[in-house]
């Protein structure tokens, strides 16, 4: 039989409140039919969920005798989950995607890497660049006299204060006290 508009249950985007009116208007022999239909659902699902259950038993009975643990089904499950999720178009394209953008970073911090390398070779073929060198070489050249780069730090010292004293005024001899 045609219940259209005696079906209490509202499907889906229909008005509750116009599913409510209409329960209100059933006659008593439609209210005990729906009962009855009401109880014998509740009695199928309570079946249902008996065998259910029994077969998840028997499931879990074959499982124990062929040696399937919980741990290697949840591995296995994991592995079958992940082969799901990379055989999809939108993990393919994604993928696809990341691959290209870490492609195209790569082309940029190479890109920034040789500008910067040029620009630091500008900056060292530049006239002041070229000028500060000169002083600092000079600098060396006075404070470390001819003698080539290196020696013991009291060498270099000495070299530094025999660079000074024949620049300026001769230094006073250290004292005790000094030390």
């Amino acid at each position: 039989r045609d219940r259209g508009l005696t079906d209490p249950v509202p499907e889906e985007g229909e008005d509750v409140a116009a599913t409510i009116s209409t329960t209100e208007t059933l006659s008593e022999e439609e209210r005990e039919e729906l009962r009855r239909e009401l109880a014998k659902v509740e009695e199928e699902i309570q079946t249902l969920s008996q065998v259910l259950a029994a077969k998840e038993k028997h499931l879990a009975e074959i499982k124990r005798k062929l040696g399937i643990s919980s741990l290697q089904e949840l591995k296995q499950n994991i592995a079958k989950g992940w082969q799901d999720v990379t055989a999809t178009s939108a993990y393919k394209k994604t993928s696809e995607t990341l691959t290209q953008a870490g492609q195209k970073a790569s082309a940029a911090f190479s890109s920034v890497g040789s500008v910067i390398t040029k620009k630091l070779e500008d900056v060292k073929n530049s006239p002041t660049f070229k000028s500060f060198e000169e002083k600092v070489e000079n600098l060396k050249s006075k404070v470390g006299g001819t003698k080539p780069a290196g020696g013991d730090f009291g060498e270099v010292l000495n070299s530094a204060a025999n660079a000074s004293a024949t620049a300026t005024e001769p230094l006073p001899e250290p004292t005790q006290e000094s030390l």
